[in-house]
């Protein structure tokens, strides 16, 4: 059952990787508002036909609506920042910003749910952050508008991912599916004139593909996360960078230089002993795993953690 898992985990990531192309092939042409403004269009039908599975009953109305509003519209930037990084930014330097995230929730867990960070955690983190620094190489390396996006939607992330576990379990499915999909469409379509481009055919195809990439992935993460602990799962995010170095040289002729190899080496370590550190104490109220979100860069998609049951994320 956990090999299974860790194989759904594999595909979910390698699906993830052929949509973060898709994305930097669209944003050769398009801004990332209107790539997110007709990708969340092509979901739409696709994740109503998701959310009907819903079977609670209850009104629309969020529980905490202030909650639900700064986890909508950080998942919004966070989507904006990471669609504009994936398409001016090399895969492989943006993937190693990206997996900050788990590292960024731990340290979000602090003021957001109270949690306390021992040294051993807070020694990982200052490590990770390190390896965010050799990546970036502030001093040595131009740094662009590109990075900074990239950093910011990790953040922003971060962000959505540690009020999704807050609010989580009291809120409805459909209600942490639907205010964030209609707040995309809304909040893109009113900023699409400003930068809107006409579309061609096939980059309308690309476009629809996008979006049942993610979905699919999605699935794929919901079927690891029921066959296998997060302790087996989460980690195979990492297997992102393996495809974005093989896409990027084969698409874009892009390659993996060393800094970033060493700093990418960093962060999966710092990563991965937070991951195993909060899997064995097992008593933390939020774990630097992907539970809690879809991932970075996916404002379409639906959060693993609304598809599981109760004993399933405890």
């Amino acid at each position: 059952m956990q090999l299974k898992g860790a194989l759904f985990a594999l595909l979910a990531f390698a699906i993830f990787a052929t949509h973060d192309v898709v994305i930097k092939y669209l944003g050769g042409s398009y801004n990332a508002i209107q790539i997110i403004f007709f990708s969340v269009l092509f979901s739409f039908p696709m994740l109503m036909l998701v959310m009907i599975r819903d079977t609670q009953g209850g009104s629309l109305i969020p529980v905490h609506p202030w909650w639900t509003a700064v986890r909508t519209l950080s998942g919004a930037l966070g989507a904006v920042c990471a669609f504009y990084a994936f398409s001016v930014l090399p895969l492989t330097q943006v993937y190693p910003i990206l997996f900050a995230m788990p590292l960024l929730i731990t340290v979000l867990a602090i003021p957001v749910l109270g949690e306390r960070v021992g040294p051993h955690r807070a020694a990982a983190i200052l490590v990770g952050l390190a390896g965010v620094l050799v990546v970036l190489r502030p001093g040595s390396a131009v740094l662009s508008l590109g990075h900074a996006a990239a950093l910011a939607g990790a953040v922003f992330s971060a962000l959505s991912s540690i009020i999704m576990r807050k609010i989580g379990r009291e809120e409805r499915t459909v209600v942490l599916q639907l205010y964030p999909l209609l707040v995309n469409l809304v909040l893109m379509g009113a900023l699409l004139p400003l930068v809107y481009v006409p579309v061609e055919i096939v980059d309308l195809g690309a476009s629809a593909v996008m979006a049942a990439l993610a979905l699919s992935a999605i699935g794929c993460l919901v079927a690891a996360y029921r066959l296998a602990p997060a302790v087996i799962v989460a980690p195979m995010q990492y297997s992102q960078i393996i495809w974005a170095s093989l896409f990027g040289a084969v698409f874009f002729d892009e390659r993996l230089d060393s800094m970033t190899m060493l700093g990418t080496g960093i962060i999966i370590a710092s990563g991965l002993y937070i991951v195993l550190r909060e899997e064995r104490r097992a008593t933390s109220s939020t774990q630097p795993v992907l539970r809690t979100r879809s991932r970075a860069g996916t404002p379409g998609s639906p959060r693993v953690a609304a598809f599981l049951n109760r004993e399933d994320r405890e």
